[in-house]
């Protein structure tokens, strides 16, 4: 596992893992902090990574959007069983540009874009049928056109500031290393497992 550079290194494995987890390899668990410190984990789905960082998407009304605003710190954990191996990536979170989020927003199937516009995401109703009228309103809306990307929803990105790699080793002797931000360098640190 020995690397010099961490995005290098993520993009190596998350081919990988494309390649041979049989459940979706994008999915990852976000971690966020309100105001107050109290943490709150749930799993998001990159959506595009680059050397500026891991971009995923969310309704900017939700709770985790809440949480970024305030505190603009987030955690991703990658865990691709089939592998044996996890990374875990610490980072400043940004909004992506606008026309970045349209693109991608433009790529998603037609009931996905309606959905954006028809999700109060994490907000109370009183059953299933609310969502389904919300959705029909929205379609009777853009007809058969082209259905722009809500201004509730965008992308956000994961500007890494530490990367760890683990790899899973019998009796619990796996390899963890770190990689941590030094300004335009990386230091990298074997871990005790």
């Amino acid at each position: 596992m020995a690397a010099s550079d961490p995005f290098d290194l993520f993009a190596e494995w998350f081919a990988l893992a494309k390649k041979t987890e049989p459940d979706d390899p994008t999915a990852c668990a976000l971690a966020t902090a309100d105001p107050g410190g109290r943490p709150s984990v749930r799993m998001v789905l990159l959506k595009g990574f680059d050397r500026r960082g891991a971009v995923f998407y969310t309704n900017l009304e939700s709770p985790k959007a809440a949480d970024l605003q305030t505190n603009p710190r987030a955690a991703l954990c990658f865990h691709w069983a089939r592998l044996e191996r996890q990374v875990r990536i610490d980072g400043r979170v940004e909004p992506v540009p606008a026309d970045e989020a349209d693109t991608y927003f433009a790529t998603r199937p037609r009931l996905s874009q309606l959905g954006a516009w028809a999700s109060r995401q994490s907000r109370p109703m009183t059953g299933r049928f609310e969502l389904e009228q919300a959705v029909a309103g929205a379609a009777a809306r853009f007809g058969l056109g082209a259905v722009p990307r809500p201004p509730h929803w965008s992308g956000l990105r994961v500007r890494p500031d530490v990367f760890e790699f683990w790899v899973q080793r019998p009796f619990r002797h796996h390899d963890r290393q770190r990689f941590t931000r030094q300004g335009d360098d990386w230091q990298q640190q074997w871990l005790f497992p």
